[in-house]
């Protein structure tokens, strides 16, 4: 048996370095993007010639491919290429956020901190700490990506292990459990309801035009879907992703790269102080919070709608609670003199993020280019029409759902651009078939979850890849995928199951939900 094991580690080993050496011959990322692009435009020029009997969800009208090498077309992209690049969403929140951190970088707060929280961690459940705290970083929209995943790759090295490993553990958490939650509602929950409720209203069954989904209606489900995703995340992280990166040399930067010696009493004072000057800054905030009349609350007086003053403001909040302490640890500890070592940290930070802002360019570009083709639409919109023709039975529709979902990530990145063109069809397609919108949705969410981690048109992905190389210098799309291939593999087909179980089993997937359409109790 354990020759059986050996012999497929070693052919699971040479598939994915296969991955990783093809995907690493391809041109450089912003290449890559910019390949891509002009892809886009020829097929999108070839394909506006056609006629497609598929409705646009959006218009009500049959869809229509762009053409982006029209005259007119054209001249939008290039006065739109300025605006295109500056307003591309992850940028400011990248930016603006290494702004604090590279702060906290820079006076050793951050290093000194993950030295004294390592001093008391066992080593064993560093894994699954890392991958939970990805998970429940869904509550602050995107910060995982610039906060937990870095910090995953800075734990894992000084801990002794391979930083691309704690890479791998925090995208999986951050990204691959995108949908999962513990209990605790995100901005996600009340958008997907609220375009499976307008897509529930398109259905012609009894009783649809009346049909009201809360926004917790799976919230039972992603929460027991944290375990599943960090019992998977902890053992490919710690069995299969680690070990095959025995091989792989850190190459970075000395300088840059963290280290483990013990704590300094001047250290011990700085943390100290700045660890007080964080709470302090986390009390005002929470002080000004509770009164339900505060300005950090939605109009009806909300705390996590999506448009509630304090979740629009969290990267202006993870500026401000990592430049505080910061800060105040560089005074303490000596490692800051001036003001001018504290913009001087910033700068630094900055000047790391040079190849990050180039890539974002061009992807920005591409996912401009082909939102506007409307070609991602019409394979959303097809591949939803065709499952619905297959008119397979209930377990393996739900399957057909989360895989054709898990295909139209990878190219469509926007979690509601999805929903809003898939869910349209299969809603109430499914609810013909006595399938209610909260499991069709529960479903949806698998699948959008788990190819987030191997897509490059995935807005932060280029940001990941900057991580790694900071770390092992030769780090290029196919290492990044192959690296989160397993992941993906894993998930889907572990999660799909864990769905089906519930379904099976009756488990309530949330608040206010039902399995069946109309609702049968009992």
């Amino acid at each position: 048996m354990t020759e059986q094991n050996a012999a497929a580690s070693g052919w699971l080993n040479r598939a994915l370095n296969g991955i990783e050496r093809v995907g690493n011959k391809l041109p450089d990322p912003a290449i890559l993007f910019a390949i891509f692009m002009v892809g886009v435009w020829l097929i999108s020029a070839w394909m506006s010639t056609m006629t497609f009997a598929e409705v646009d969800p959006r218009t009500q009208q049959p869809i229509v491919v762009q053409n982006m090498l029209s005259g007119a077309a054209l001249t939008a992209f290039m006065a739109n290429l300025v605006n295109t690049f500056v307003t591309f969403p992850p940028l400011g929140v990248v930016l603006v956020a290494m702004l604090g951190l590279g702060v906290a970088e820079y006076t050793g707060f951050i290093n000194a901190g993950l030295r004294a929280i390592l001093s008391v961690t066992p080593r064993m459940l560093l894994t699954p700490v890392l991958i939970a705290v990805g998970i429940l970083s869904h509550v602050a929209v995107d910060a995982g990506y610039v906060l937990v995943i870095p910090l995953g790759a800075v734990i894992f090295y000084a801990a002794g292990r391979h930083p691309l490993a704690g890479i791998a553990a925090a995208f999986a958490g951050v990204s691959g459990g995108f949908s999962a939650t513990l209990f605790i509602p995100s901005s996600l929950d009340p958008m997907l309801a609220g375009l499976t409720q307008a897509a529930a209203h398109l259905s012609a069954e009894p009783g649809a035009a009346e049909l009201v989904i809360n926004p917790l209606n799976n919230i039972i489900f992603t929460s027991a879907s944290t375990v599943l995703i960090i019992a998977i995340g902890w053992a490919l992280t710690d069995l299969l992703i680690e070990p095959r990166l025995r091989n792989k040399v850190i190459d970075g930067d000395p300088a840059e790269l963290p280290t483990m010696s013990p704590l300094t009493d001047q250290e011990r004072k700085g943390l100290l102080w700045s660890g007080l000057a964080m709470l302090i800054s986390v009390a005002l905030l929470v002080f000004s919070i509770v009164p339900m009349d505060s300005a950090w609350r939605a109009a009806d007086g909300e705390i996590a709608a999506a448009g509630a003053p304090l979740m629009r403001s969290i990267v202006a909040l993870i500026f401000v609670f990592f430049l505080i302490p910061g800060v105040v640890y560089g005074y303490i500890a000596g490692t800051v003199k001036t003001h001018r070592d504290v913009v001087k940290g910033m700068s630094k930070s900055m000047s790391g993020m040079g190849y990050y802002i180039v890539m974002a360019f061009f992807c920005a570009q591409f996912i401009y280019a082909f939102g506007q083709s409307n070609l991602g639409a019409l394979i959303a919109i097809k591949g939803a029409n065709a499952l619905k023709e297959l008119a397979m039975p209930m377990g393996m529709t739900l399957i057909g759902i989360v895989f054709l979902t898990a295909f139209v990530n990878l190219l469509v990145g926007s979690a509601s651009a999805k929903w809003a063109l898939i869910g349209s069809v299969m809603v109430p397609m499914l609810m013909q078939l006595g399938v209610s919108p909260d499991l069709t949705q529960a479903a949806y969410r698998v699948g959008d979850s788990s190819t987030n981690i191997i897509t490059p048109l995935m807005p932060y992905f280029p940001l990941i890849v900057v991580f790694c190389q900071k770390y092992v210098k030769d780090t290029g799309i196919g290492s990044l995928v192959a690296l989160m291939l397993p992941f993906t593999v894993a998930l889907l087909t572990l999660w799909t199951l864990f769905l089906i179980g519930f379904w099976w089993l009756d488990i309530p997937l949330g608040i206010g939900s039902h399995y069946s359409f109309p609702a049968v109790n009992g």
